[in-house]
């Protein structure tokens, strides 16, 4: 079975840099022409993440499809930090811990890097184990590391796997007690 983890397109968040998990924001007008070009997948199953953005992306590149929302593939949730930047956190004591951390270290007010993995890893697990098909899921730059640097075979950081926007990864999902995803390439 293949999946396919493709990031949402171009946000104003993005374009500014911020912190936007929780943060429920459209694609800008670019962002979604940019989206009009590129030729998606073939999957016989799309997931999304509940978040506008998500959706939106979803709609452009594959129209028409119906689509599943799970709940638990929204983006990380960052707390103190969410829709501010480096410029506006740069001062702040926790933020500069963050940073001393390699982004670690729990957001303040939000979710730990821990907790955000395991319930975007659960998600997609108990998807992939119940689907037989190609799978697309039109989901977050950090729902996309946390699978990443969970599955993917070689391993790699999670930092590592950062997709730019409108663009992803396939894979080969093998199912046996554990779980992988082989061959691993960027789309």
């Amino acid at each position: 079975m293949k999946v396919y983890l493709i990031r949402h397109g171009e946000t104003q968040g993005n374009r500014e840099k911020r912190y936007a998990g929780v943060t429920d924001e459209s694609l800008t007008r670019e962002g979604a022409e940019l989206l009009k070009g590129i030729v998606a997948p073939l999957a016989e199953k799309l997931y999304v993440s509940p978040l506008k953005r998500t959706r939106e992306t979803a709609e452009i590149i594959y129209p028409g499809r119906e689509y599943e929302i799970c709940d638990d593939l929204r983006e990380c949730n960052f707390g103190e930090f969410e829709n501010l930047n480096h410029e506006e956190l740069k001062d702040r004591p926790e933020y500069k811990k963050f940073i001393e951390t390699g982004g670690r270290s729990p957001f303040p007010g939000g979710e730990d890097l821990e907790t955000f993995q395991k319930r975007c890893c659960d998600a997609f697990e108990k998807i992939v184990r119940n689907e037989r098909e190609d799978i697309a899921f039109v989901i977050h730059g950090g729902t996309i590391m946390a699978i990443l640097d969970k599955y993917a075979v070689p391993h790699k950081d999670y930092y590592n796997w950062m997709a730019k926007n409108g663009r992803g990864f396939e894979g080969e999902v093998e199912i046996n007690e554990n779980m992988i995803i082989k061959n691993v390439r960027e789309i």
